[in-house]
Order: structure tokens, then sequence, then C-alpha cells
């Protein structure tokens, strides 16, 4: 089974990265959460849920909400720099952010690592694992395209929330499960959220 870091950030559209984490699990994929202060404030406003600021509690609540143990599913805080993807020799499969801001973009383009999430994201590229972002902005700036471009050369996966509409969306949640299928594709997680194209 596959160990994916997930990081969710301050962009609109946290409804894909928890669908992510829901079917990573439902997968058998071990799974370690990253999460910003905004992201805390996106999940208030979009989901209507208020996360704790201490990883060990939003931990808790993600374990009890998913119905798994901490053997599956583990959050960290931004400064723990001892957590196994801080590190070449443990990065696991492969990480998404999901959503991503322009800042955390940015950030990972240009190398930082001030925080885990930064740090993983840097780790992934450098011992060439799948990194995914999936960048939640419009209309993209001349900036925006060039931190992307640039960490494409790098071999990260760019995958805007662009939901297709040939398979006739019915829900908020069949748009969600759209991008979600790719998403689990790139990792390599096999999925039944929809239809394949010609079969």
């Amino acid at each position: 089974m596959k160990t994916i870091t997930l990081a969710f950030t301050g962009a609109s559209g946290l409804a894909y990265g928890i669908r992510t984490l829901e079917c990573l699990l439902a997968a058998g994929c071990t799974v370690h959460v990253l999460y910003t202060q905004a992201a805390q404030i996106v999940a208030r406003e979009e989901l209507g849920v208020t996360w704790p600021g201490r990883a060990e509690a939003l931990g808790d609540l993600l374990r009890e909400q998913f119905g798994v143990d901490d053997s599956r599913l583990k959050v960290w805080g931004q400064q723990e720099w001892f957590a196994p993807m801080a590190s070449g020799s443990n990065p696991g499969d492969g990480m998404v952010v999901v959503p991503c801001t322009m800042g955390a973009l940015a950030a990972i383009a240009h190398g930082n690592s001030d925080n885990l999430l930064e740090r993983a994201a840097d780790v992934m590229i450098k011992e060439r694992k799948t990194l995914i972002v999936v960048p939640r902005e419009a209309p993209f700036s001349a900036l925006h395209l060039e931190n992307m471009l640039k960490l494409a050369r790098l071999g990260v996966v760019i995958l805007p929330p662009n939901p297709g509409f040939y398979h006739q969306p019915q829900t908020i949640a069949d748009l969600v499960d759209f991008v979600v299928a790719r998403i689990l594709d790139q990792l390599g997680v096999p999925h039944a959220l929809q239809r394949r194209w010609g079969a």
C-alpha cells in the first residue's frame, strides 16, 4: 500500500483535498496530512467545520471522521522537522498539495523549506517522487505561470481543478470527483469514481 503526503493550503477548494483524503484511505493508503493556518479558515468558510490549531487534535478529528487509526492517518504540524517526509530517507510514495495557493506554489518552485510542507515538497522533487500541485486561482498571472512551468520542468504534475463535463455531472460532488479521479490516476491509486472514457 502506498504512503502519501497530503497537504492543504489556504486556497479555495478544500473539498478536493478532503475527498482525496477519503479516497486514499478507502484505497488502503497511509496518509500523512499537512495543513496551513489559512487552511483552517477555508475549512470554516467552505465546509462549515472548525479545525483545531494543534495537529494532534486535528488528527483525532479526522481519524474519527474516516474511521481509521493513527497507523493509517497522521497529521503533522508545520514545524515538526522529525516527520518522515522531511527526509529523503523516508519520503513516502508521493505528495499532493490540494488545494495549492500561489504562495505555496512559489515557495515550492523556489526551493524554500521554511516549513514542513515546503520541505516535504522539496524532498519529493530531489528524490524524483511524484509531486502533484492542484493550483486554485483565476486568472493566472505571468508570474504564476512561470512558477508552474518551472515546476513542470522539474517533473512536478500541475493539475488545475478543471472538471470536464462530458460525463454529465449532476452534483457538485460529481465535479469534485472528476478532479480527484485525475489526482488518484497520477498517484497510481485505483478507484471507481467515474467511468473510463471509451469503456
